[in-house]
Formats: structure tokens, C-alpha cells, sequence
């Protein structure tokens, strides 16, 4: 009898250490769903994206119970730093995901949740992302971040140095023959008064992603035969026609791409849509006094006009948070319509994005004329897919293309070497 007593009293102790815990733990969710609760978001440069500063101010006045921390981090040093974060064990709850092909890297050490119940539950329309949620759904059909924001390859041009030199501005229809033909049209003069026909920054991405640009190929593939061309191209320019400033140069001097475009030193420029708000920017300040156009990006004769190569930003919710709910209530805010609305105002390209969303971007105040059909684009092949050994694989081709670009590999060496190492990162 008495045996029997005691274990009663264990099994009522231990029934009611259950009840507390699981009491607590919906306590916990209440409290969460209902707040008030503090969320942290981790970002890079925030005061730099008046877009984003709108987003956050935007969402708290519509959800007074949640409230926005920013956790924020210098761009050049944010991948690493958020990577240390969440290895520690971070208690930051949202995050902006800066260097997209680092995304399956964070999965794969279980940092990210699964969106995919919020998505249902919401009943979002992954349509409307135009196809950029594939690059963040992984290969168990997990989809751990929406895209906030987009960016692709167009052409910035001098209107001025167009003019001066007598050559029309580039049409949304044009060819990379084209613009090495028109970068040669538009240098002149010598030394530091010198007027170059193009900009070529010295990144890899600069003359490899026109490799990409047809849809067919991408920096994965292991045999790499298909950026020769491109490589012809830049070399040709920079060494015969002497239309952009050569490689070591830049390299060695350190020199920002944005530099001599805003000081009217180039006539063109391939670079990603983010380089809008800074011109802007810059002449807002008086900084620069540019005139300046943009206009589709050139193709290959056998790529349709339309195709560029481009990333997504994606945000996501830190696997280790405690208040996901209410993270994901941010989330879906900044990636909805309105979201996309707000962010648009600033010239920044949001994840979701249509005509219409184009033609507001065009019209922001400093935006150059013709920007509307300039930034229509049919087909977005990504840099950098979020797939496994991308970051072995870029590093390993942006070692090639320096060796190139110096002239130490001829291109078909340089080729070779990118495909021996490839078969060796990635295996046969």
C-alpha cells in the first residue's frame, strides 16, 4: 500500500512538471502572436536603403506589437559576421541574406526555417516572385527565403560623351558586337584626360556572366568553353582598341567602378540595377553631374533581346529564433505588394515585381528618361545558383580570369585550367 502511494505521488509530480512545461511553452507562443515582442533583423548599410528605412518605419505603424531591431552590419564584412553569428547561436530573428549562393550553405547547417507552412497557411502566390523562389527552395522541396529585393546586368551610358563623339545611345535591341564597336567609336584623347568607350570592372562576373546569359549554361558546369568569346571580346578592347582602362590597373590602383563613370571619365558600363539609387544619390549631393541613360543589356546574336543575368536578395527567418511568427509577419509585409510599393519608391528593384511595379521605378525622381523600357527584361539567368561548392567554384574561376585578364594564361589555357579544376571541385 504503501509502495503504491509513492508511485502515485511520482506519477502526480511528473504529470504536473508536463503541465507547467507545456503551459509555458503556449504562454510562450501567445505571447508571440500577440506581443508586444521585439524582433531582430539582421541587414548591411541600412541607413544607406532609404527603400528598406521606409519598409521598417512602415511595418511598425501597421503592427504596433511588433517592433523592428536592427542588427546592423558593414557590406563588406556581412556574410562573414552573420555566418559567426549563427554558428554561435545567434538570437538575431530575421535575416537578410546577402551573398545568395551562400543560402544552401546555411541550410545545410540547419540555420534556416521552412517557409512553407506560413506560405500555405497565407495562401502566398509564389508566382508573383516571377520564378526567383526556385534559387532558395532546396533539394527537399524546403523553401527557406523570399526574395526581397532583385538586381540584373543592364547598360549605363554618358549621354554627354554620346553626343560629343556623334554616335546615337544604345537601343534595348543591340548586340555585345555592337558595344564593342560603339566603345570604340566613343574614346578619344590621352592620359588623364582620357575618354574611354566602355568600363569593364574587374570583376569575374564582368565578362562571365555574358557566358550565362543565354539560360543554357551557368558557372556550374565544368567545362567552360562558352566564356571564350567573351574573353575575346574584353581583350580586344582592352589591348587593341585600348577603349577601356586595362585590368592590372584597375587592380593595382584599387580603382571603384562607380568612380569614373559618375566623374564622365567612360561612355558605357555593364552593371547591376543597385548602381541606379547611387547615381541618383550622387547627383542629389552634387557629388556628380552625370548625364546619364540606360539601356537594355546587349546579347549574343543567337540569345534573345531581353536575356541578362541577374541574383535575388533573399530574407529568411533564423532557424534558432523564438519568435517566428512574428517574423514571418515582417517577412510577408516587405515581400507583399504594398512591401513591394514602398520599396519601389527609392528606385530599388523588389523580389516581387511586374510592369507596373518597373513603370513606378522609372518615374522615381532621377530616373532617366526611357528607364521604364530599358529595365523590361524576358529572361533572368542567376550569377550564382544556391547549389553546393558554388563558393569553391567562384573562387576558383575568379583566380582564372585574373590570370587571363594580366595576360600570365593565354584564354584557351586559362579555359583548360577552369575546366581541370571544376572536375576536381565537383568530381566527373
Amino acid at each position: 500500500m504503501k509502495k503504491a502511494c509513492m508511485l502515485l505521488l511520482v506519477l502526480a509530480t511528473a504529470f504536473s512538471l508536463v503541465f507547467a512545461q507545456g503551459s509555458s511553452e503556449g504562454s510562450s507562443t501567445k505571447q508571440e502572436t500577440k506581443g508586444p515582442v521585439t524582433i531582430k533583423f539582421s541587414t548591411w548599410d541600412y541607413e544607406l536603403d532609404p527603400g528598406l528605412v521606409n519598409l521598417v518605419n512602415q511595418f511598425q505603424k501597421d503592427h504596433p506589437d511588433i517592433k523592428i531591431e536592427v542588427v546592423e552590419i558593414d557590406s563588406s564584412s556581412y556574410t562573414q559576421k552573420l555566418s559567426i553569428m549563427l554558428n554561435g547561436g545567434s538570437d538575431v530573428d530575421v535575416i537578410m541574406i546577402k551573398d545568395a549562393d551562400t543560402t544552401k550553405s546555411l541550410f545545410d547547417k540547419g540555420q534556416l526555417t521552412d517557409l512553407r507552412s506560413y506560405v500555405q497557411k497565407d495562401n502566398i502566390d509564389l508566382a508573383a516572385f516571377n520564378g526567383l523562389t526556385k534559387n532558395f527552395t532546396m533539394p527537399d522541396g524546403s523553401l527557406v527565403g523570399l526574395p526581397i529585393r532583385s538586381d540584373w546586368y543592364i547598360m549605363y551610358y554618358n549621354k554627354d560623351i554620346f553626343d560629343k563623339a556623334g554616335v546615337p545611345y544604345p537601343s534595348n535591341d543591340w548586340t555585345w558586337k555592337e558595344f564593342e564597336e560603339t566603345a570604340k567609336k566613343l574614346t578619344s584623347g590621352s592620359g588623364q584626360t582620357k575618354t574611354y568607350g566602355a568600363h569593364i570592372h574587374t570583376w569575374q562576373a564582368c565578362v562571365q556572366n555574358w557566358g550565362v546569359q543565354d539560360g543554357k549554361h551557368t558557372i556550374m558546369d565544368k567545362e567552360y568553353s562558352f566564356f571564350k568569346p567573351y574573353y575575346e571580346m574584353v581583350l580586344r578592347m582592352q589591348n587593341d582598341d585600348k577603349s577601356i582602362m586595362d585590368y592590372a590597373t584597375l587592380k593595382t590602383s584599387n580603382i571603384h567602378y562607380s568612380s569614373p563613370f559618375l566623374k564622365g571619365q567612360i561612355g558605357m558600363m555593364p552593371m547591376g540595377t543597385w548602381f541606379m539609387r547611387t547615381i541618383i544619390g550622387k547627383k542629389n549631393t552634387g557629388e556628380s553631374t552625370i548625364n546619364w541613360g540606360i539601356a537594355t543589356l546587349p546579347h549574343a546574336e543567337d540569345v534573345p533581346q531581353g536575356y541578362t543575368v541577374g541574383s535575388a536578395t533573399p530574407i529568411a527567418i533564423n532557424a534558432a529564433s523564438k519568435k517566428k511568427d512574428a517574423a514571418w509577419e515582417f517577412i510577408k509585409f516587405v515581400t507583399s505588394e504594398e512591401g513591394t510599393a514602398q520599396y519601389a519608391r527609392d528606385a530599388a528593384i523588389p523580389g516581387r515585381n511586374s510592369e507596373k511595379v518597373l513603370a513606378n521605378i522609372a518615374q522615381a525622381e532621377g530616373m532617366p528618361e526611357g528607364a521604364s523600357d530599358a529595365l523590361k527584361v524576358t529572361n533572368i539567368s542567376f550569377d550564382s545558383p544556391c547549389v553546393d561548392h558554388v563558393g569553391d567554384i567562384n573562387q576558383m574561376l575568379g583566380e582564372e580570369h585574373s590570370l587571363i585578364m594580366l595576360g600570365e594564361l593565354s584564354i584557351d589555357q586559362g579555359i583548360q585550367e577552369m575546366n581541370e579544376r571544376a572536375q576536381e571541385i565537383l568530381g566527373n
